[in-house]
């Protein structure tokens, strides 16, 4: 059987530097998988694919015993040699994130790929632990979360401990000579930018009523693209890598965000998401970077970022997160004729690459740290959302400094434990109310106009 504890408290800092290991080059790297869903999987075989390795799975952890189950079946199935995990290394609790981070020595890898809200809580941890980490996107779904976020930031680095943030598009190699030539006034200075995610429904972010068996806290968790406390909702969770990438290619992140957004056709869903949104970021020059995103059936489907400067045009993604396809146009028509730059094909694919990055920098003990970017491109996304569940201008000082925190004490959370949301008496959670509700993104007194 699998192990099954209870929460406890995080324990404190130990304040010490760790000495750099596997700088020989020939030890395995031990990877413990904390979030065994879709997402986590697919994480763990880019790392135990990594061309730098050698790596191995020793440990699982996860909150719903068939996500742990049917994710060692699938890696065991693919790498029967580097998956090695008995049953005493497979936890189903709370607090099993700290059993299987136990299972690792400095210089291994702790993945998370739990809903985001746990992230702080995970971290914490591994940062007392001494071990490194990779962290799938996003890292914070608020403003309390992000200042905690950038604070054990600073705690890795003073331990010299290497983090990884799931934000791939980085570490694609197509997308950094794009960076460069933009920075480089290939195409003049950026004057517009424009994302589009635009598809059918995604994930869990679209939600029926709980069904009778399950709790409350578990139906959340199960389904935690629906529910903004769990994962910052869709937009956070999906628009964020077009929300990062159009940021980095203006080497900067806006000061602002005005937007808006709606539900249709929405039938018996009780998820807090809208299906469409639109937010206009400011920066600091005046600049405005457009996010337009939909998850309706039937409609034009989109998935692609362009930025606009004074001289020509840049593809920033094509049509999906890899491969980039990245090019440069002069003027801003997409024509053959126009064209001043593309990116060599076939790309290598960037879900690999941050691994190899991540492992490289373990390896030859390189300074490797994306916590705090990471944390900001959540809070990037956070602001868009807010500014269209709210209808108001948001900045970002005001939702960095923001004292509305979604779920605090989620280290202290059991099977037993009440969910950080609660339904109605007919199933309904509350949803955003713009102009209604304008301070914070919901509010339960105001159910009765859903």
């Amino acid at each position: 059987m699998n192990n099954v504890g209870k929460a406890a408290a995080v324990s404190a800092f130990a304040g010490q530097a760790l000495p750099a290991v596997h700088a020989a080059g020939d030890d395995v790297i031990k990877v413990a998988l904390i979030g065994c869903g879709g997402r986590g999987t697919g994480a763990v075989a880019d790392a135990l694919s990594a061309t730098n390795g050698p790596t191995r799975l020793v440990a699982m952890a996860d909150v719903f015993d068939h996500r742990l189950s049917g994710s060692y079946n699938a890696l065991k199935r693919r790498f029967a040699d580097q998956v090695d995990v008995p049953q005493d290394n497979q936890y189903v609790s709370f607090d099993g994130y700290k059993e299987a981070i136990d299972r690792l020595s400095p210089g291994d890898v702790a993945v998370f790929a739990t809903p985001p809200a746990f992230r702080w809580v995970h971290l914490t941890y591994a940062i007392e632990k001494g071990i490194n980490v990779f962290m799938e996107k996003p890292i914070t779904v608020d403003g309390p979360t992000t200042r905690r976020m950038i604070e054990l930031a600073k705690k890795a680095e003073e331990k010299n401990l290497k983090v990884g943030v799931g934000l791939m598009v980085r570490h694609c190699r197509a997308r950094r000579e794009l960076f460069d030539r933009i920075q480089a006034g290939e195409i003049g200075d950026l004057i517009t930018l424009r994302a589009y995610r635009m598809h059918g429904p995604v994930g869990s972010a679209f939600s029926g009523p709980k069904p009778d068996n399950r709790s409350e806290l578990m139906y959340q968790i199960e389904r935690f693209h629906s529910f903004l406390w769990a994962s910052g909702g869709l937009f956070n969770d999906f628009y964020i890598h077009q929300v990062d990438e159009c940021c980095w290619m203006k080497n900067a992140w806006p000061v602002q965000a005005h937007a808006l957004g709606g539900r249709h056709y929405r039938g018996n869903s009780v998820d807090q998401n809208f299906d469409s949104y639109a937010v206009e970021y400011t920066f600091e020059d005046g600049t405005n970077f457009y996010m337009n995103g939909r998850t309706m059936v039937g409609c034009h489907d989109r998935f692609a970022s362009y930025v606009h400067g004074a001289k020509g045009l840049g593809v920033v993604s094509a049509s999906s997160h890899s491969p980039g396809r990245c090019r440069l146009f002069q003027g801003h028509k997409m024509t053959r004729q126009n064209l001043l730059w593309a990116y060599p094909q076939p790309e290598r694919n960037p879900y690999r690459l941050e691994w190899e990055d991540l492992i490289e920098a373990i390896k030859e003990d390189k300074p490797y740290n994306e916590i705090e970017r990471g944390a900001v491109a959540s809070l990037v996304s956070s602001m868009g959302r807010m500014a269209a569940h709210t209808g108001q201008v948001v900045t970002y000082d005001e939702i960095l400094n923001s004292d509305h925190e979604f779920a605090p004490n989620l280290d202290q959370l059991t099977f037993d434990s009440d969910a950080p949301l609660r339904a109605d008496a007919n199933g309904r959670y509350p949803v955003p109310l713009p102009g209604i509700t304008r301070e914070r993104e919901y509010d339960e007194q105001f159910m009765e106009l859903i």
